[in-house]
């Protein structure tokens, strides 16, 4: 288990959950460790690192092996209350001394990915560690070659156990990242239930679609719709982008990389959300509005009796079995709504828009035409 040090802890008492560290982090602490035995023979443990804000962590040491020019050190992540699918993995990461002048150069261990695309912030062939790991790692490098008389020119091989696994439940396949996880961090901390990761995961899924010469990208709430777009448009695996409950992140992302055409496509329910003017369509930041639905209702031609039972249904879908009952397209007047607050989103960005509305079963329930 990791061992925070400093205020951190403090700064998240009022949401009750505990902070973590990112796999960047822990793969700067294995690299300072093992550097630190390469050059002096004994392995600092915990050891403690500086975080981009400052904070400053310490992390025990889960192996220690020191062999001729190599040293290896690992550390378990401790990702805190946030559910996060590498908590509890191995960082491993051996560095080995190189001829002076040859700088930190990394590569990609067991359990680590490697670059196969263009459009992250890393060149096709390079190890998925990203630039602010790489960079924590190099400066920490840095103070243990001066601490120790090093020439600070090291091959820093980062791995993960069972990494490879693990990937399979993160975007990494997708964006092009084979063979295991990504090194990743900005501030180093993992703030538990951060919206960060995952919309961070959609701008670079817009990067290598674009990357990749795709025109047409759609957005999805999840699998369901994810399989209805691709039903419906053919498209490949590298134009769907995860969207979740975070059509403002990718609303956004596109106003600033446009691409030809989105299609956003997701649960009724969900998507009235947006009809209605919210960007974060999560359950427990917006609400059905029933009786926004019950205006489209009355403007597809229902009656105020029929209006007035949507306005009181219990659920988001249960309005749409009403209107569907009645013969009023509620669906189609939804996805329309939404393709519209899309459309004020982008802000007159040249993409065009359509929206698709699907049940729980994937059946298409709405449609807007494209704009």
């Amino acid at each position: 288990m990791n061992e925070a040090k400093g205020g951190r802890g403090a700064q998240l008492k009022h949401t009750g959950l505990r902070p973590g560290w990112t796999t960047g982090a822990c793969a700067t602490a294995a690299a300072t460790a093992a550097y630190t035995a390469l050059l002096s023979g004994d392995f600092p443990d915990p050891v403690t690192i500086t975080l981009p804000r400052g904070e400053t962590p310490a992390f025990a040491l889960a192996v220690e092996e020191l062999s001729g020019d190599r040293a290896t050190a690992g550390v378990v992540k401790d990702a805190g209350d946030d559910p996060d699918v590498t908590h509890g993995a191995l960082v491993r990461v051996s560095v080995r001394a190189l001829p002076p002048g040859a700088g930190v150069v990394f590569r990609a261990g067991p359990g680590v990915g490697t670059v196969t695309l263009p459009g992250l912030p890393l060149e096709v062939g390079e190890p998925a560690v990203n630039p602010v790991p790489r960079r924590m790692i190099g400066e920490h490098l840095a103070r243990v070659a001066a601490a120790h008389g090093g020439s600070g020119d090291v091959e820093v091989t980062i791995g993960v156990d069972d990494g490879e696994e693990i990937a399979r439940s993160t975007w990494n396949p997708r964006l092009g990242i084979l063979g295991g996880l990504s090194i990743l961090g900005t501030t180093g901390i993992v703030v538990p239930y951060s919206c960060s990761a995952w919309i961070d995961s959609i701008r670079r899924g817009v990067d290598v679609a674009l990357a990749d010469g795709r025109t047409h990208v759609a957005g999805c709430t999840g699998s369901t719709s994810e399989k209805t777009v691709v039903a419906v448009y053919g498209l490949p695996e590298i134009a769907l982008l995860d969207m979740g409950d975070f059509a403002g992140a990718v609303l956004k992302y596109v106003r600033r990389h446009p691409v030809e055409r989105l299609t956003i496509c997701g649960g009724f329910a969900k998507l009235s959300k947006l009809a209605a003017g919210h960007l974060d369509l999560h359950s427990g930041r917006s609400q059905v509005d029933k009786g926004h639905l019950a205006e489209l209702a009355r403007r597809g031609g229902a009656d105020e009796a029929l209006a007035a039972e949507i306005a009181v249904a219990n659920t988001g879908l249960a309005a749409l079995r009403l209107s569907q009952a009645h013969g009023v397209p509620l669906g189609d007047l939804v996805a329309v709504a939404a393709r519209d607050q899309a459309l004020s989103v982008l802000r007159g960005a040249p993409v065009a828009v359509d929206v698709i509305c699907v049940d729980r079963a994937g059946t298409v329930v709405g449609r807007s035409p494209v704009r």
